[in-house]
């Protein structure tokens, strides 16, 4: 809830939703971001609400700070899953103070995994691909909606790279569905 004082960066901010939620929290705030016209409406919105951002176009595998900048990095769908890990994360870890934290929310490797080959959807309920094979997955010719070069790994390539890295984990989430009640137990049938 509190982040006076601290330095904080937004990795892949997009239109700097998060950026803005930390500075209202007391945070200096930079986000960081590969396309343009995201950052365009990132800065029309901070404007707008009077928050103070610094925003800059750039690639969050290669940020243009000091090592030991930050006491805070994010990422939320941004460099989590539009970077290589194998490079973003050693960013992030450099840019981090010592006892700095690092938090970041992807797309599940369940879901990568079930995700068709083709890129059709919906995403299936069998394995798609092969688990310890996860990396790079390109949707630029996906069948139904064409995207970019998502990254993604196992878990086991996940905890390794954070140890190699030097951090130590401290908590991982996944995401639940919540019991079916029987109104929604009906409307599955």
């Amino acid at each position: 809830d509190d982040m006076t004082g601290l330095h904080a960066i937004e990795l892949g901010c997009g239109t700097a939703y998060v950026s803005a939620w930390m500075a209202r929290r007391g945070a200096t705030v930079v986000g960081i971001d590969n396309s343009e016209g995201q950052l365009t409406t990132a800065r029309r919105l901070a404007a707008e609400h009077g928050i103070a951002l610094t925003l800059i176009h750039g690639n969050a595998e290669t940020v243009p700070y000091p090592d030991a900048s930050f006491d805070f990095a994010i990422s939320e769908y941004g460099a989590a899953i539009w970077c290589d890990p194998y490079v973003w994360i050693p960013e992030a870890h450099r840019l981090l103070r010592t006892g700095g934290t690092l938090v970041f929310l992807g797309t599940s490797t369940l879901a990568s995994l079930c995700s068709p080959i083709d890129g059709s959807l919906p995403i299936t309920d069998r394995l798609e691909r092969e688990y310890f094979g996860l990396h790079r997955l390109d949707w630029r010719d996906a069948v139904d909606e064409a995207g970019g070069i998502e990254f993604n790994l196992p878990l086991s390539k996940w905890t390794r790279l954070f140890r190699q890295t030097g951090f130590e984990i401290l908590e991982f989430f996944e995401i639940q569905a919540p019991e079916p009640t029987p109104e929604t137990a009906a409307e599955m049938r």
